[in-house]
């Protein structure tokens, strides 16, 4: 049977997407990625915005526009969410939740819809493979931050841990292809997580302890999204001490606006997350931190917009990801704008302050490169794009090299010439 899984949103689904396509396989099934003819498709569905539901449900237009007579099954956190909004199409099949995702693999041919409690305690899934030469590995689900602009504590429970012998034995099958032997060596692990920063081992932070087990397996080792507080002296030693960690932070910020980090429940101030990011260039040299930025929050005055803007300069981000604030029912910030003690930023103002910022960051990402030209880093080869070989270096930033006779899959040291494209130039050094 063809089968195609159509994931969206974060590096957790696309773990839990890759998990259960490598189960799918092993029963004998075809399995793809991308949006082509199939007898059924498996949409592994986002809500963190208003626009991520829209695609998930716009996903199911696209299904059965390739296959009118293909099978549909939705996961994920919109139908977690609001499974009406799938199981009323008349071409869904089968609706499940965000707990349980492997259990699509029993209802490929059943119709309904099956909500499971989320689970309390870390649901492994198995082992994931990749077809690239990094591959992702879920550590942590869940979230106990409840930040008042967030829907995902709802949608995905309160954060557990996986087991730490359960990840080295999902490493030690990645690193040496004994998971699946027609796929590449892995040359790099991304940990992923809902709150990564929260990982314990035995109900404490366990992080660091990971880490330095990840570290004997001699690949390189890159950290997901980050939350301030993990940001200590004593972490940050101890990473630098370590072969294979990859110096890039990113360091989840938000607002650089006390009131409106505050309004957000963000557990720290524009001081504390400064100083962090001052910890982080105190024991790296040339690190890499980038950072997500809201705009438009509830209330969002000019002068807490232009305090946020002072607060990114003085950061010096490598670079951004912004997004305009998107309200989400059943948050505490719904409650704040029902209650009339907040009110929505008109759209045309988002967008203007959206344009400042991505001006801002542009601006960001060429500096960062310029500051780190005619300086070597390990670039790991990906793909051939343009006569390019493109890949990244352990900071990741995105690296074009010539193509010729570069092996894919290898690390190759190189220099930074210059900004390219949507990175860097580099040559072999």
């Amino acid at each position: 049977m063809k089968i195609c899984i159509h994931t969206l949103g974060c590096k957790v689904n696309q773990y839990e997407s890759d998990v259960l396509a490598e189960c799918l396989r092993r029963l004998g099934h075809e399995v793809s990625t991308e949006l082509e003819i199939a007898d059924v498709y498996i949409l592994n569905s986002c809500a963190v915005t208003n626009e991520a539901e829209r695609k998930s449900r716009q996903a199911i237009s696209k299904f059965s526009a390739l296959n009118p007579n293909a099978r549909v099954l939705v996961c994920g956190c919109a139908s977690e969410k609001d499974d009406s909004q799938f199981s009323a199409l008349k071409n869904v099949n089968f609706v499940s939740g965000v707990a349980n995702k492997m259990k699509l693999i029993e209802k490929l041919e059943e119709d309904g819809a099956e909500i499971d409690p989320l689970p309390t305690s870390y649901e492994n899934f198995g082992l994931s493979t990749s077809s690239n030469t990094r591959a992702y590995v879920k550590i942590q689900d869940g979230c106990n931050n409840f930040c008042s602009y967030c829907i995902i504590p709802y949608l995905r429970g309160r954060s557990r841990s996986r087991d730490i012998v359960s990840i080295l034995n999902e490493v030690e099958g990645l690193v040496s292809g004994s998971i699946n032997e027609n796929k590449p060596y892995i040359n790099e692990i991304v940990l992923t997580g809902i709150d990564l920063s929260d990982f314990k081992i035995d109900g404490k932070s366990g992080l660091i302890t990971l880490l330095k087990e990840l570290d004997k397996f001699g690949v390189r080792i890159r950290l997901g999204s980050l939350e301030e507080g993990l940001i200590t002296d004593e972490f940050l030693k101890e990473a630098r001490l370590l072969n294979n960690f990859c110096p890039h932070f990113h360091l989840s910020m938000q607002s650089g606006s006390n009131s409106v980090l505050k309004r957000m429940n963000r557990k720290y101030t524009k001081r504390e997350y400064l100083k962090s990011v001052k910890k982080i260039r105190k024991y790296f040299e040339n690190p890499a931190i980038t950072t997500d930025v809201i705009v438009g929050f509830l209330g969002e005055t000019d002068k807490e917009f232009k305090e946020t803007l002072k607060t990114i300069k003085k950061a010096k981000f490598a670079s951004m990801h912004i997004f305009p604030y998107s309200l989400r029912t059943g948050t505490v910030a719904e409650k704040l704008l029902l209650n009339g003690k907040y009110s929505l930023v008109p759209g045309e103002i988002v967008k203007k302050r959206v344009k400042k910022l991505e001006k801002i960051n542009k601006k960001f990402k060429k500096k960062y490169l310029l500051q780190i030209k005619g300086k070597n880093f390990q670039m790991l080869t990906e793909t051939v794009h343009d006569g390019f070989v493109v890949g990244h270096t352990e900071n990741f930033v995105k690296c074009y090299l010539p193509a010729e006779n570069i092996e894919l899959n290898t690390l190759l040291s190189v220099e930074i010439l210059e900004p390219f494209k949507d990175g860097a130039l580099v040559k072999i050094s």
